[in-house]
């Protein structure tokens, strides 16, 4: 691995809980990226909690460390190839781990998540932790 990864959501809420393997597998890491979809997650869970305005602190503050990745049009080609293999295949996900998955193969960085439905997409690579 490059020390590039990109961040699923799942991840991050690891890292917020002290997570002591998301804690010392990201320390050794020089770039992590977060896909707009994730950032998107984040806010809405950091809004929808008991401490809204501390959590948005913390989550927007660990937004501004990362590198974000946007949507473009070469994703959404990725994302409607991805979306139709899925469905030819019966096995859809969540939309918005649709968009992540296209993300990551457009960036060709490997996804670190806990989801093991990104294992149903070709062309993308997918760190357990």
């Amino acid at each position: 691995m490059n020390g590039k990864i990109s961040l699923n959501t799942n991840i991050v809420i690891r890292l917020f809980k002290n997570d002591p393997v998301v804690t010392r597998k990201l320390a050794g890491l020089s770039t992590s990226y977060l896909p707009t979809p994730v950032i998107a997650e984040l806010l809405f869970a950091a809004r929808n909690s008991s401490r809204p305005k501390e959590n948005l602190k913390t989550y927007n503050g660990f937004i501004d460390a990362c590198s974000v990745l946007n949507i473009t049009r070469e994703t959404a080609n990725h994302y409607s190839a991805i979306r139709l293999d899925l469905r030819k295949k019966g096995s859809p996900i969540p939309e918005n781990d649709l968009w992540i998955a296209a993300i990551c193969i457009e960036q060709n960085l490997p996804l670190v998540t806990g989801d093991s439905h990104f294992n149903n997409i070709e062309g993308i690579k997918v760190i357990k932790w």
